[in-house]
This record gives structure tokens, sequence and C-alpha cells, in this order.
């Protein structure tokens, strides 16, 4: 991939898990002296919540550990297959939602789970939606979106990405 490596990290309403995983995998490669590399962005599969800002419990776990951001929610369009190279769901539902819209075997190709990066999960694993539940699963989503993270960054970094799971 030359040039910048464009990610897009899709969930369903792009307010809770897509925007950390953005955020948290900028923080990650700036603190890797990286960030100049990687252009990135986040997206909903639905547009329940477009232009709304993240979930500010998902930022409260997150200011508490030093990462502090904001954004509005988008939804994730077909034209998003070409601005960027990798696409990255958070889950099997969002990834299945992303096959429906994809044009072209090529574009599909682009479309991984995050989790396929994260070294202690199962293969095919999806990042759970703490939305409904109680801030544990705030701290839980945290937890596996940076170890996911760290494992996308160092696989991109080595050339490694296409021995991801």
């Amino acid at each position: 991939m030359a040039g910048k490596t464009r990610i897009c990290f899709v969930c369903l309403g792009n307010i809770v898990r897509s925007p950390l995983a953005e955020n948290l995998f900028i923080h990650l490669a700036r603190q890797a002296n990286v960030d100049d590399r990687y252009e990135v962005d986040s997206a909903g599969t639905g547009a329940w919540h477009v232009g709304e800002p993240p979930d500010g419990r998902m930022r409260q776990v997150a200011a508490r550990r030093g990462l502090h951001y904001d954004g509005k929610a988008r939804q994730f369009s077909r034209r998003d297959f070409d601005r960027f190279d990798l696409i990255i769901a958070m889950d099997q539902e969002n990834r299945r939602d992303l096959l429906r819209l994809v044009p072209t075997p090529e574009q599909q190709a682009k479309i991984h789970l995050l989790r396929e990066f994260d070294p202690d999960s199962e293969v095919q694993a999806s990042v759970p939606d703490p939305y409904y539940g109680g801030m544990d699963g705030f701290e839980e989503v945290y937890d596996i979106v940076e170890r996911a993270c760290r494992g996308l960054l160092k696989a991109l970094e080595n050339g490694t990405l296409s021995e991801a799971r």
C-alpha cells in the first residue's frame, strides 16, 4: 500500500466501538511515532446516531486511561470501499452488512474483523457491544480494542497483515 494506509473502523452506530478503535489506533501509532503513515476514520452500518458524539460512557472509560476524544457519528457508504485500504468490522453482523454492500471481490478483501489482530481472541471473534450493559462491559471492550489495535498496528508495521487469522 503506497502512501498512507487508510483505515476505517466500523460498528453498528459509530458511537461506541468504532470511534474508540479509531482514536486508540491513532493514539498507539502516535506513541510509536508512525501516525504519519495512517489516515483513520470510523463509521456505522446504521444511521441511527449520525451526527451524535461518541458515547459518554466509553469516553469516560477511555479518559481514565489517558485517551480523550470526540467526533461525530457517520454512516458507512459504498464510496468508503474506494476511500479506504482496510475496513475493520467490530463484529460478525457488521461484517455481514459490509459484505452486502461491497461491489467487487477486490474490495471485499479489504474487510477484516478487528479481533483477527487480538492475540487473546478466538478466530472470528467479535468485539462485544456494551451499549445496553453496565460500565464493566465498557472496560472489557476498551481492553479488547486496545489489544486488537496494538496487533493491527504491529501487523501493518511488520508487513504481516496477510498473516492475520
